[in-house]
């Protein structure tokens, strides 16, 4: 029986050698996460700040189902994948399933209204303080969803990075439609739950430490980008 501290040294002993199955591992995960990340903000930051900034029939109630769906359970969002992708659902001519696709396809569903919803809130806070510049220039709606996003850019940073927490350690969505199969859609979380099933316990902790520093690197970086252009601006 090995004790903890066995078990982490032997993981890191995993890391700093850095075979190619574990670099395999992590940068699909990179992979599949960045692309959901990048997918949902770009149809997440637009459709918030449409919402936060403009009012129509309707609007509260699109606003309960946005935030409603920020809880989205992924295994619920994993099954309807599976169902739309798998052979005899509407895409399974696709053949999209147990890909790095449906995976990210997961993600982005599951991503999409955490953006949209923070964005929302950013973007009417801020449209509150610009509304009467922007009657008295006369701009129509997409030149003020464009200032508004541009205008917050940096706080949007955040929400994008919200995204990113939810998406990178997902584990029952794209372990649904995934499929965790060894060299084509085994990322860091399906890995360390299986390996931790299985008792290499080794393999899952330095998958564990990775995905931890991995958040903090992006964390950091995020907070960096944001000091920095406090400074500029106050430079």
């Amino acid at each position: 029986m090995f004790s903890f501290f066995d078990i982490l040294t032997e993981a890191l002993g995993l890391i700093l050698s850095w075979d190619r199955a574990l670099s395999e591992i992590v940068l699909l995960s990179l992979r599949v996460t960045l692309t959901a990340v990048a997918l949902a903000c770009l149809i997440g930051l637009p459709a918030g700040a449409l919402i936060g900034a403009f009012r129509f029939p309707g609007r509260t109630i699109v606003t309960v189902i946005l935030n409603a769906l920020m809880g989205l359970p992924p295994v619920v969002v994993g099954l309807v994948v599976y169902l739309m992708l798998s052979a005899s659902g509407p895409l399974g001519v696709l053949g999209l399933l147990y890909t790095p696709t449906a995976m990210i396809i997961a993600q982005t569903i599951l991503v999409t209204p955490i953006v949209a919803a923070l964005t929302k809130q950013v973007v009417e806070d801020l449209h509150g303080e610009y509304a009467e510049q922007f009657a008295s220039f006369g701009l129509r709606a997409h030149d003020r969803i464009a200032a508004l996003l541009w205008d917050a850019r940096y706080s949007l940073l955040t929400v994008a990075l919200a995204g990113f927490g939810r998406a990178v350690a997902e584990v029952g969505a794209v372990l649904i439609v995934g499929g965790n199969i060894n060299h084509v859609t085994r990322v860091m979380t399906t890995t360390i739950a299986l390996e931790t099933s299985k008792g290499n316990l080794e393999l899952a902790l330095a998958l564990g430490v990775l995905l931890l520093t991995i958040a903090v690197i992006v964390n950091a970086a995020v907070m960096a980008l944001r000091a920095s252009a406090v400074r500029a601006a106050y430079a």
